[in-house]
């Protein structure tokens, strides 16, 4: 199994930011899959899930409405689009596969002016 997380980069409040994840040596159609992130200090924070399929999501409170997971299972690719990016997302990103405690080795998020 490999994860390989990117798009993170520095941007200002109010910003956005597109992170991908390339998944392979799974069935990535048939996986279910997060986005966790872990700010400085601070544990880990389950940020979002989609189903194998794509047309099931979740969002935690502190980002919802402002996120969006998406997947293109032709790609193998996970994705998040992370818009009005607060200080508060400053953090590294990892996509998960569920079930496996498999991750990938993160994109660092910095939001700030």
């Amino acid at each position: 199994v490999q994860l390989v997380e990117s798009g993170g980069g520095l941007v200002e409040p109010g910003g956005s930011l597109r992170l991908s994840c390339a998944a392979s040596g799974f069935t990535f159609s048939r996986a279910d899959m997060w986005w966790v992130r872990q700010a400085p200090g601070k544990g880990l924070e389950w940020v979002s899930r989609i189903n194998s399929g794509g047309d099931s999501t979740y969002y935690s409170n502190s980002v919802k409405c402002r996120f969006t997971i998406s997947r293109d299972n032709a790609k193998n690719t996970l994705y998040l689009q992370m818009n009005s990016l607060k200080p508060d997302d400053t953090a590294v990103y990892y996509c998960a596969l569920e079930g496996t405690g498999t991750r990938g080795g993160g994109t660092q998020v910095t939001v700030s002016s």
